[in-house]
């Protein structure tokens, strides 16, 4: 590499540093409040003999002789306590004790052979024997999974001998409406309840009427169960008033006066995790039941910069994968991997040349949105710790299968008969050459990695935007990573030989930009479109398309970044080193490490 590039590459790498620093010190102070709220990681024996790893936010103003209220918060299916953030923000902020909970077999609580929804209530239990905590002011939300974990810790309270938790507020989730008996009943008592109930929730507040129709979450206040929450366990069939959302409605069981309110912003289930409207639902409502000791109204809204600086987190992680690799390669030990000059695209021969590209591209993205639906299906009813894993896991493999094949035929059939010279472009390699790269890409994953781990000890934050997410893991799930990481690494192997020794060519002009954006959207399309084609049926018929492919529609939202960025990385290495295997193992690698830390594991 010559002094110029090198010098660059150390230039992008300082920023990609700098970036991560910026990143970590922002979300850090706004999720301390400037340092008025105090953060903690926790790892609590439950009562119910599991270990919960849990981040408590103590603001200042909360001691033990001027205890605050106390809320546990709860992430969904697949998530994890950091999927909180928003709502552990802004509470913390306005002076509640919150405890931010890893449900079990999420994140790094203990995995059991069953996804056991005792956690809120553990987590209530917890909270309540912390001194700085008003006993008589304890509430529990919980989104999807975590809002089911919520009625739990109700059903679990109200068999207690001493019930303590007075608000309840359920996130994307339906509340209990029947007794045990079937009949409509206010199971709550004289607690404050609460829903938020996104008006295209595609997997809660469904429900078949008499005369057969199908109807989902746009048409829940229509619902009678919906009716009879809101007036408060009443059976329908005795005729009630129709009460409508984000109206807050009172009366008085068992001497005290409660609430009940469904708060409805018009997002999907996952927004949740990410929406403006429903933090107001969240705010309000505790704000209006517990009593904020700071308060502030619930449009004043922060935790939208700590999500932007984690995504520059995010950014500067991305850049420092990419140079820290390519500086390692002018290294004595690793020099033999990379390239004077930067490597410069191919010449497309003719116009079959130009078709055999996009006819590829084309044909590898129609195959993976194709069989998508279908793999997710079977690889998630596959008896696995991982059912998630497992399910992109395949898909990944044969997606990587059919770009083999298609690189194969394409060689045959047309590359080398006009002159494609598979070790110039950096597909034939020897075998030493192999084990440094292999080496050197473990190394790139254990340095990367390291800076995530710095970034949790020192200010428990990480790096992510919405759904996608690189955290820091446990052993457990080092041996999971194990366990799938050929699937993952057939794929991300493959659609960087494609990318970068197949299709980076002088199609889109001089500037080799434009095809390194042609290559990665290509490969991005399927995890484009199938979203598109569902939501697009969903907003326009208030039904889903394919209503049992929802979760795994909804995992393709943080795939699309993925995709784009692995490819682009793996072609800013590429043209370094003139090695196509070098950025697809280190990507192969990070990749199924963030699919085993963000889902549910069980003890198969």
């Amino acid at each position: 590499m010559n002094a110029k590039k090198k010098r660059t590459a150390k230039i992008w790498l300082c920023i990609g540093i700098v970036l991560m620093l910026l990143s970590v010190i922002v979300a850090s102070a706004v999720q301390t409040s400037g340092g008025r709220v105090t953060v903690k990681s926790l790892s609590i024996e439950t009562d119910s003999g599991y270990t919960m790893t849990a981040y408590l936010f103590i603001p200042d103003t909360a001691t033990a002789e001027n205890p605050a209220p106390g809320i546990v918060t709860s992430h969904g299916y697949l998530n994890n306590k950091e999927m909180q953030d928003a709502n552990y923000v802004e509470l913390s902020r306005r002076g509640f004790v919150v405890l931010a909970i890893d449900q079990p077999c999420h994140g790094n609580s203990d995995n059991l052979a069953i996804n056991n929804a005792d956690g809120v209530y553990q987590g209530a239990l917890a909270l309540r024997r912390m001194p700085f905590v008003d006993t008589n002011l304890i509430g529990i939300t919980g989104h999807s999974m975590g809002g089911m974990s919520t009625n739990a810790a109700v059903a679990s309270d109200n068999s207690s001998e001493e019930p303590f938790i007075s608000a309840v507020l359920l996130n994307n989730a339906d509340p209990t409406y029947t007794d045990a008996d079937g009949n409509f009943a206010n199971i709550y008592g004289s607690r404050d309840v609460g829903v938020v109930s996104a008006q295209y929730d595609e997997f809660f507040h469904q429900w078949t009427d008499s005369e057969g129709n199908r109807h989902e979450a746009p048409d829940y206040l229509e619902w009678e169960n919906a009716q009879s929450f809101l007036n408060f366990g009443a059976d329908p069939a005795n005729g009630l008033e129709q009460r409508e959302a984000d109206t807050i409605y009172t009366d008085t069981v068992d001497g005290e006066e409660c609430i009940r309110v469904i708060y409805r912003p018009h997002i999907i289930h996952p927004w949740s995790h990410f929406s403006y409207q429903a933090t107001v639902g969240v705010i309000d409502f505790f704000s209006r039941t517990l009593g904020a000791p700071n308060p502030i109204d619930a449009t004043n809204q922060v935790w939208q910069w700590k999500e932007a600086f984690n995504f520059v987190g995010v950014i500067g992680l991305a850049l420092f994968v990419i140079n820290f690799t390519i500086l390692m390669t002018t290294t004595p030990a690793f020099c033999d991997l990379g390239v004077k000059d930067p490597v410069q695209p191919a010449r497309v021969a003719d116009g079959k040349g130009k078709i055999w590209f996009w006819g590829s591209l084309t044909a590898g993205a129609l195959f993976s949105m194709l069989i998508y639906r279908h793999i997710l299906l079977f690889g998630t009813s596959l008896p696995v710790s991982q059912t998630e894993t497992m399910g992109l896991g395949l898909w990944s493999f044969l997606c990587g299968l059919f770009s083999i094949l298609s690189m194969i035929v394409y060689y045959f059939a047309y590359g080398k008969k006009h002159g494609m010279d598979l070790a110039a472009r950096g597909v034939k390699i020897s075998v030493k050459k192999l084990l440094k790269t292999i080496l050197l890409a473990i190394i790139v994953v254990i340095v990367s990695y390291g800076c995530v781990f710095v970034a949790e000890y020192f200010c428990h934050v990480d790096f992510r935007l919405w759904t996608l997410a690189i955290k820091t893991f446990g052993p457990d799930k080092l041996v999971q990573a194990a366990m799938y990481f050929w699937l993952f690494m057939t794929f991300y192997v493959a659609a960087s030989v494609s990318a970068n020794a197949f299709n980076y060519n002088e199609i889109g002009g001089k500037r080799s930009w434009v095809n390194t954006i042609i290559v990665a959207l290509f490969t991005t399309l399927p995890a484009l479109i199938l979203p598109w084609i569902q939501y697009i049926h969903y907003f326009t018929t208030d039904l889903m398309l394919w209503p049992e492919s929802n979760m795994h529609i909804l995992w393709l939202f943080p795939i699309v970044l993925i995709l784009f960025g692995t490819t682009l990385i793996s072609r800013a290495v590429y043209k370094a080193t003139n090695n196509p295997y070098l950025a697809g193992i280190v990507n192969g690698c990070i990749i199924t490490l963030m699919t085993v830390t963000n889902t549910c594991t069980t003890l198969v």
